[in-house]
């Protein structure tokens, strides 16, 4: 079992969406736990920047990846396995969000296709070609970032909220399928964290997201951030979680326990309240 120092010595991960946000946290702990990280994206600019933050003879290497591209997925395992001989964790981070239009009635279908060509098709076909190395070697971990949007509705846009479920259900079936090879498969399911993909989304800048998040938080005194998320992902990928598969492991801060329209609402009232009985 590798040290709680280096919790992954020596494992080969691919992590796609890894040039930012919580797949950039990821990609910097798995290094800093004794992993050879490959970040595959369509970030290009970013990802590039991010290897050249660590000295030349890190184990990181950046390759364009358009995760929506069967070939494209192909490419990154098979470089990860002519590199190194091994792939042990495929992390399915890539995601998008979508336009922020919430109306069943307006909403686009061309917008619905492109957000689950990748939040699902590129879900699966990382899946699919880390599987067929996976599974031979009778050993792997496939992870997934999923959403609090895949336990609870009315959080966001119609299509993202489908693509979420779906990710989930994706990670269920393949964990009875890839049981029986050895292979265990989670998703780490994240709150509200201001990544660029929530911003962008809020059409808000990092310090009005994280206002919002902090207002409509349960756990009060602390903040959800990626670098949380990433040692989530840590401890799924890890000996630690040896037995764990199959799991949707939320990180909300107690979040999805309660209905917040209607605290909001009680608020409200109450506010009210008290201010007529001050008047």
């Amino acid at each position: 079992m590798a040290s709680l120092l280096k919790r992954l010595e020596g494992e080969v991960a691919i992590i796609t969406g890894g040039a930012s946000g919580i797949g950039a946290a990821t990609a910097k702990l798995f290094l800093q736990h004794g992993a050879k990280v490959i970040i595959a994206d369509v970030q290009d600019a970013l990802g590039h920047s991010l290897c050249k933050t660590f000295s030349t003879n890190t184990p990181i290497h950046y390759l364009h990846c358009d995760v929506t591209s069967d070939s494209d997925i192909k490419n990154v395992v098979e470089v990860a396995i002519t590199k190194y001989g091994k792939l042990d964790i495929m992390y399915n981070n890539a995601g998008i969000s979508g336009d922020s239009n919430r109306s069943i009635v307006t909403s686009d279908e061309e917008e619905l296709k492109r957000v689950f060509e990748v939040n699902v098709y590129g879900a699966f076909l990382g899946s699919k070609h880390a599987a067929r190395f996976m599974v031979p070697a009778k050993r792997g971990v496939i992870l997934f970032t999923s959403s609090v949007a895949s336990i609870l509705g009315g959080e966001t846009t119609h299509a993202y909220a489908v693509s979420k479920h779906a990710v989930v259900g994706l990670m269920k079936n393949l964990c009875v399928e890839l049981g029986q090879h050895g292979i265990r498969v989670n998703c780490v399911c994240p709150g509200g964290v201001p990544t660029p993909m929530l911003n962008k989304a809020l059409k808000m800048n990092e310090k009005e997201t994280q206002e919002v998040l902090c207002k409509v938080a349960v756990l009060k005194g602390t903040v959800l951030e990626a670098e949380d998320i990433a040692k989530a992902a840590l401890y799924l990928c890890s000996d630690e979680a040896k037995f764990v598969s199959g799991v949707n492991f939320v990180l909300d801060g107690g979040y999805s326990t309660t209905n917040m329209s209607f605290t909001s609402v009680l608020n409200g009232l109450m506010d009210n309240h008290i201010n007529n009985n001050h008047a």
